[in-house]
């Protein structure tokens, strides 16, 4: 009988939510050195995926195909993000425009160049030697983050959960902040509630009327600003984002009085040298009110930015209100007419902005939501008064600016860069979330955007926390960029009573990680996720989008509340959290740079003994440990780096070939990896590059070891010296064995540092010999089984048998590469034995037809309606050749 990789005691995106496809440290900044590239190697540079998308964007060129939900077809250019070397902004721009590109941004302080490339010239666009790292645009579509419908909650005699109400507590399950301490915190604390700071929100949209979203404990307006991150000239948003018109100088008109569009417009003010005219078909404009029909008019004045919306459709503007951008005095319109019979509100609020695009172009925003991720993401972070009573967000005193990226069809990466960019240098905010990313295959922290980001956060000093990723229990599955070296990666973490209370699902484990959550380390071995932070919360959504219920819990929510889950979820309650300690930092004076911030955070969080480190990181957000480790100030901690081994079947792709900041293997026996039983040392060096001169004794510490490792107790390092540690694995089961390795000098107040160890040791598939395990897995829990596949096997079978009656228990595929090889993912309700009959997929036999050759995993999951607390199950596999 074969173990399950422990997870100590027991053993995907969702718009982390995350995102599913795509993935997408440098500076004029000290803290990051420039990545390496192989000389002459065009592909390092922009990498297999982003070739493979700009070829599949030129053949649908070719062929004048119009993507699904696209609004048009694919034009013939391809925008690219560029990462470019300190101090050569300028020169890769002019670069670019000689090659005949369309530069459409600059950022010289990050070294950011954003540009329109013909097809045929990408790669001599990628080669210029100022270039560094190059992603292309993609639509990254937003993962599931509802929870789907069961049988009614299990598991537990008597009533289900009561329904969460304005009589509510602060400190209760449904919104479940406490779990990170902050109840606690502001309870000892009322004045750390977040007053003093802002929160940027880089989503789909923060609804602007929300009650529990209109004025901080302070009293004051709480969201600051409403903008769109979106730009008309982005390939993704030419296709996808309907929230933008354009206009050039075929669209000047002067009045009082014009036509155009076979259509007499009476012009606001009697018309101007400035105005400009435009209109949308309602048809297809995506708006909540299926009435609306006909054209919608818009005008413009440039010289004050106004903007008038023909919204009776009478083509008479003197009668329409003039619209300024939210900003100037927070003003909000409104579309259609609601129609009391149905759940929503077909009466949809919008906002507006205008922006001079270039010399030629103006684009106009009528900026509406049409997802409810990001208004519940802004809620989790600094809701104030949920549900009308005293259930509150972690930070109910901080303010918030939104920056829209997506549409409900997905984000443009393109707009997650450039809105990001524009949130942390010209929206004074402090602190910054980001639910949304991608599941790259190579997800070692080297995209541009990753880069990019490292370079933001040391420029601006505004820390950027990122949902891990919902792409579940395999191991390296942590998506970008919260790949990023300085971005806080968040894992989601859910507990006893959570489980009860939103899902009405009984386990008996106090404190776990989602099986969704996306897991470490890194491709190149590096630490992520960072940490962890509750993953489901009950929060504000648009009353004009349906709203989200499990009704497995046995009640309804309101219209305009909704219970999520994903690390989407996650990432806002870290980043609120780390809104009190910015608020408590700005009212004592104490300084918390990010790279303090993240010391602070990373030293005190709270780790998990019954969970894998590549699952959790460091452990779960303490806000109550965290501060008092802030308050003593946290700057006298040196910089100490790790270099280790990486042996996976992408390592030689890494910036340093087989070689990363923490000890990963991943191969197979045979082939660089370790079996079962064998003991290999390895390695890690270790270098100290701040601090005073001279020896710094460290003390070295194993957290979350289950016996696999050995290491020394103490290391001396001197300064700007590499140093190597002997660290000895020693695998005594099959699958993944992880550990915190910190190094940690007990005369400053933080951790100087802390690294990944993970080892994988697989059981070898002989072509006619069948792998075979059974076990027991609890509800809402996952097993974790590695096996080898050789080369040139032809198909790998899986087959599950074993269950008990009712049993609603699965298992899904990761192959070498760390992606989902089926439609079974993450937080999904796919491939489940006793449960809507596998939804589409068969939940006892698959074949994986030409399997890659490596350690492929298996994940066996019983789904939280699954009637039995304890799931016994038997798994085969086989390979034929």
């Amino acid at each position: 009988m074969t173990s399950p990789a422990k997870r100590t005691r027991r053993a995907a995106a969702a718009l982390a939510t995350t995102l599913v496809v795509g993935g997408l440290t440098l500076s004029s900044l000290p803290a990051h050195a420039e990545p390496a590239t192989t000389p002459g190697s065009v592909a390092d540079k922009l990498g297999s995926h982003d070739r493979a998308l700009i070829a599949r964007y030129a053949a649908q060129f070719r062929t004048r195909a119009v993507p699904a939900d696209a609004t048009q077809p694919v034009p013939d250019f391809v925008t690219l993000m560029l990462a470019v070397k300190s101090g050569s902004t300028d020169e890769a721009a002019r670069q670019l425009t000689e090659l005949g590109a369309d530069v459409t941004r600059t950022d010289p302080e990050i070294g950011y160049v954003k540009a329109n490339v013909p097809f045929a010239l990408v790669d001599q666009a990628v080669a210029l030697d100022s270039v560094l790292r190059v992603d292309a645009d993609e639509l990254l579509k937003l993962e599931e983050t509802t929870a789907g419908a069961g049988a009614g909650g299990v598991g537990q005699p008597g009533e289900l959960p009561p329904a969460p109400s304005a009589a509510t507590p602060d400190d209760n399950p449904y919104m479940p902040t406490r779990e990170t301490r902050s109840v606690a915190f502001k309870t000892d604390h009322p004045s750390y509630d977040g007053r003093g700071v802002t929160i940027g929100i880089m989503d789909t949209g923060v609804d602007p009327t929300h009650p529990a979203l209109a004025t901080t404990t302070t009293g004051e307006r709480k969201l600051v600003d409403t903008v769109a991150g979106s730009d008309p000239r982005n390939l993704i948003d030419i296709l996808f984002d309907r929230t933008w018109m354009t206009m050039t100088a075929g669209n000047k008109v002067t009045g009082p009085t014009v036509d155009k569009y076979d259509i007499t417009w009476t012009l606001p003010d009697g018309g101007s040298d400035d105005m400009y005219l435009t209109r949308r078909n309602l048809a297809i404009s995506g708006y909540v009110d299926p009435t609306l029909t006909g054209t919608l008019g818009v005008a413009y004045r440039e010289s004050d930015n106004a903007v008038w919306i023909d919204l009776n459709q009478d083509y008479v503007f003197t009668d329409d209100e003039l619209y300024r951008p939210y900003r100037e005095n927070h003003q909000i319109g409104y579309i259609g007419t609601d129609d009391p019979a149905t759940a929503v509100n077909e009466r949809q609020p919008f906002t507006v902005e205008a922006r001079r695009l270039s010399s030629a172009l103006i684009g106009v925003n009528i900026n509406t939501l049409d997802e409810a991720h990001g208004t519940h993401v802004a809620g989790i972070t600094a809701a104030n008064g949920i549900l009308g009573g005293r259930m509150n967000g972690q930070a109910p005193g901080a303010k918030l600016v939104s920056m829209r990226a997506c549409t409900h069809s997905g984000c443009s990466s393109a707009a997650l860069t450039d809105g990001m960019v524009n949130l942390a240098t010209n929206y004074h905010v402090d602190v910054i979330n980001l639910s949304i990313g991608s599941s790259p295959a190579l997800n070692d922290g080297q995209s541009a955007m990753a880069l990019l980001y490292d370079r933001l956060i040391d420029t601006t000093g505004v820390q950027i926390f990122s949902s891990a990723g919902n792409s579940g229990a395999g191991t390296n599955t942590v998506g970008d960029p919260s790949s990023a070296d300085t971005v806080v990666s968040v894992g989601a973490s859910v507990s006893k009573q959570t489980w009860w209370a939103n899902y009405g699902s009984f386990v008996t484990q106090a404190r776990a990680v989602f099986p969704f959550s996306s897991r470490g380390p890194r491709e190149d071995g590096g630490f992520k996720p960072d940490i962890t932070a509750p993953g489901a919360a009950i929060a504000p959504t648009p009353n004009w989008i349906a709203n989200s219920v499990v009704p497995d819990a046995g009640y309804t929510l309101p219209a305009g509340y909704s219970m999520l889950q994903g690390t989407s979820m996650a990432s806002p309650q870290a980043t609120g959290a780390a809104a009190l300690l910015l608020s408590a930092a700005r009212q004592n004076g104490v300084s918390a740079t990010p790279a303090e911030l993240r010391r602070a955070i990373y030293s005190t969080a709270d780790y998990n003994k019954d969970e894998p480190a590549i699952a959790q990181g460091r452990g779960e957000f303490n806000v109550v440990h965290a501060w008092q480790y802030l308050a003593k100030g946290v700057a006298d901690t040196d910089e100490v780096t790790v270099s280790a081994p990486v042996c996976t079947v992408l390592s030689e792709k890494l910036a340093t070939p087989n070689t990363g900041s923490g000890l990963y293997n991943s191969c197979a026996p045979g082939s660089g990896g370790q079996a079962v039983g064998e003991s290999r040392t390895y390695d890690v060096t270790l270098t100290r590059t701040s601090g005073r001169d001279g020896t710094q004794d460290y003390v070295l510490g194993l957290q979350g070891n289950d016996g696999t490792f050995t290491a020394p107790r103490k290391v001396s390092l001197a300064k700007n010296v590499p140093t190597v540690v002997k660290v000895t694995a020693a695998p005594g089961s099959q699958g993944i064995h992880s550990a915190v390795l910190t190094i940690d000098n007990a005369s400053t107040q933080a951790v100087e540092q802390s690294a990944m160890l993970a080892v994988e040791a697989a059981a070898p598939l002989t072509p006619g010999v069948t792998w075979s395990v059974a076990g027991t897995v609890d509800r809402n829990d996952t097993l974790i089984y590695s096996v080898a596949v050789p080369a040139g096997a032809t198909d790998l079978t899986v087959n599950l048998a074993g269950l008990a009656a009712g049993s609603q228990t699965r298992w899904w595929a990761f192959g070498p590469d760390g992606l989902e090889a089926e439609k079974s993912s993450a937080g999904t309700i796919y491939c489940y034995a006793n449960y809507q009959d596998g939804n589409g997929c068969d939940p006892f036999t698959r074949s994986y037809a030409k399997p890659k050759p490596g350690v492929w995993e298996f994940v066996v999951e019983a789904r939280r309606t699954s009637p039995l607390l304890g799931n016994p199950f038997q798994l085969t596999a086989s390979v034929t050749q």
